[in-house]
């Protein structure tokens, strides 16, 4: 196995119908250079251990691993150590991916030792054909310092970064906080335009909301323990806990008058004219209010806790 050029990580809890979108694009892959696709099953009850078990011979690189209910930081540790590729490819489970997608990721990682790459990320709710999204042309770019759902770097350097932190038990930055570390080693990060990952999100629903503001809490409680580990303005920017925040989605949500409950109606209404991605960002922008007033509320009392 000492010549596998490529690893793809791809933990996974309860998401197998999009699962089997994801491992039949990674079986497509244009690259002429040997790869094994890792599935970390993070206890799942939906039948994907099952389905996988029964149907290997669908997927050819495929190599299964299990493991008992736990978080995604600990599931991509336990790809990264189980890896037999050079490089470490992080696919989430949502994601689908184009044909050259490796061989993308390939050009840009031989460009220096000392980078990793990251492609572009499209959203879409078609669960039946993930990847028939338009490609913009406009050249991308996200400020996501180290984004699991299309991220391609070589294995040692994670070994050497420490691997993901297992302590960020919920929702939110364990990837970002690997980030910070692989930084620090001097290691910059470029684009790779020619991999592109389409992130799979079910349409937006009014019963959706309590499961997205929950997340959101967890988000907030993560970015603790993400600044107890780098308390710096950066990291303050990246979670937004910030006065500037604060004010702006104070502004935009009237000091939060415009929340879940007033803001019902016009996202039912939305949703029931098939305009659910307009109801979605219009909802975000509640999201981030409730982020951030979450955190200025409760951020000494969890800090405590979680130390």
């Amino acid at each position: 196995m000492s010549e596998m050029l490529w690893s793809v990580v791809v933990p996974t809890y309860n998401r197998l119908p999009i699962l089997q979108k994801c491992l039949a694009a990674l079986e497509k892959q244009t690259i002429n250079q040997p790869y094994e696709i890792l599935v970390i099953d993070d206890g799942s009850s939906d039948g994907t251990v099952e389905f996988l078990s029964a149907n290997s011979d669908l997927y050819p690189h495929l190599r299964l691993l299990t493991q008992d209910h736990a978080a995604a930081a600990t599931a991509r540790n336990y790809g990264i150590d189980s890896a037999f590729g050079k490089y470490i490819a992080f696919v989430d489970s949502d994601i689908t991916v184009n044909p050259d997608y490796l061989k993308s990721h390939t050009e840009v990682l031989a460009q220096d030792e000392k980078v990793y790459s990251y492609g572009r990320i499209i959203d879409t709710s078609n669960l039946e054909s993930p990847d028939s999204e338009p490609v913009s042309a406009v050249p991308y770019f996200t400020a996501a310092l180290f984004d699991t759902c299309n991220l391609a770097i070589a294995r040692k350097w994670l070994l050497e970064a420490g691997k993901f932190d297992t302590g960020f038990f919920q929702y939110g930055w364990e990837d970002f906080e690997l980030g910070m570390r692989v930084k620090k080693l001097g290691l910059k990060r470029l684009t790779c335009a020619g991999a592109i990952a389409f992130h799979y999100h079910a349409p937006f629903s009014i019963d959706k909301m309590p499961r997205l503001l929950e997340l959101e809490e967890q988000r907030g409680r993560m970015s603790i323990i993400f600044y107890q580990k780098h308390p710096t303005w950066e990291v303050q920017l990246m979670i937004q806990k910030t006065w500037l925040h604060l004010a702006l989605w104070g502004i935009l949500t009237l000091g939060g008058t415009l929340n879940d409950r007033t803001l019902r109606p016009l996202l039912t209404w939305l949703c029931d004219r098939n305009k659910s991605e307009v109801a979605m960002e219009i909802f975000r922008i509640y999201m981030n209010w409730y982020t951030v007033i979450w955190m200025y509320r409760n951020w000494d009392k969890e800090s405590k806790l979680l130390r």
